[in-house]
């Protein structure tokens, strides 16, 4: 089974940027909808983003201006460039994979990876 584990999180003032990785074990772009989400403190977790095996992405509303997802397939790996950073941004951000889209943007899964914590400050 394939393993993800995302790395690249940090303290970053308000306005930066910062990249994430999604490292997966295997390969993982054939067939598989790759995902980020994000949980905030206090709150549950949400769908950032998706990438589809033919590469066209997917964000969640007002993301995408400040959003960017990217792949290197010969690393397995999978990419989040997030830029202008702002306080909202601070959460635990995690990868995930799915057959599908529908339900990528719903992060239906029972399994998770431990993601990597990005805090924004001012």
């Amino acid at each position: 089974q394939v393993q993800l584990v995302e790395s690249g999180g940090g303290l970053v003032q308000s306005g930066g940027s910062l990249r994430l990785s999604c490292a997966a074990s295997g390969s993982i772009f054939d067939g598989y909808v790759m995902g980020w989400y994000r949980q905030a403190p206090g709150k549950e977790r949400e769908w950032v983003g998706a990438l589809t095996p033919g590469g066209r992405t997917y964000f969640a509303d007002s993301l995408e201006a400040r959003f960017t997802i990217s792949r290197d397939n010969a690393k397995n790996a999978m990419y989040l460039q997030m830029n202008d950073l702002k306080l909202e941004d601070t959460a635990v951000y995690y990868c995930n994979k799915f057959r599908t889209l529908a339900p990528a943007i719903q992060g239906a899964s029972d399994s998770w990876g431990l993601g990597t914590r990005v805090t924004v400050s001012s």
